[in-house]
């Protein structure tokens, strides 16, 4: 054999056992390392459901530059913290099945025990017919900025169209237009809706 040859073979026997023993260090995690990263990855859920409970579920919504990197720190903190070091593929294969184990437990806890209103934040209406509620964009830390952007972002033109804003538990924005038939069962479990519907008409919103 040529030594030209001899040193082409030897080269794609390093780079595969290089390939293979890369492939073998994302795959493989310590048996001890497990329980760790599930329990990392039920701790940062449940701290990020408080919070959010605590802060409400504006910190979830995208309204600004500045909120757009925190929602992204959220993603890079977490993800760090239950990959642990160093990360690796089967880390995060343990991780992702556990946040959807959690998510699919906390969904039936919802549905089955009736203890959402518990774990998620109430939806809040922000606007009512035409006119601002100001308490409760106080109580959902959502200013003034964010609810024109919200009603651009609906295709909307002046505040007098918007017959209801409701800041979900989700972090959207649902925006009801005025001239829409609307069932007070629609508003049923929307914080301040009750008390807006049985109170005289407002004056639209004209700032």
């Amino acid at each position: 054999m040529a030594p030209g040859n001899r040193q082409g073979n030897v080269d794609d026997v390093n780079w595969t056992d290089t390939l293979m023993e890369h492939a073998r260090e994302q795959l493989y995690i310590d048996p001890p390392r497990i329980p760790i990263v599930i329990l990392a990855a039920v701790l940062i859920y449940i701290a990020f459901l408080l919070l959010v409970k605590i802060f409400g579920s504006r910190v979830l919504t995208s309204m600004s530059a500045s909120d757009a990197v925190i929602i992204i720190m959220f993603g890079a903190v977490a993800g760090r913290v239950i990959l642990g070091h160093p990360p690796t593929l089967a880390a995060g294969i343990i991780g992702l099945a556990t946040l959807m184990v959690l998510e699919a437990f906390f969904g039936i806890l919802r549905e089955k025990s009736g203890l959402g209103h518990l774990i998620d934040r109430e939806p809040i209406l922000l606007m009512f017919e035409g006119a601002i509620v100001t308490n409760a964009l106080r109580k959902s830390h959502f200013s003034y900025d964010d609810v024109r952007t919200s009603i651009r972002k609906a295709g909307i033109g002046n505040f007098a169209d918007v017959q209801a804003m409701i800041l979900e538990a989700s972090g959207d924005v649902s925006i009801i237009r005025a001239g829409s038939p609307l069932d007070p069962e629609m508003l049923k479990d929307v914080r301040g809706a009750k008390e807006l519907l049985e109170a005289p008409a407002q004056k639209p919103h004209t700032k």
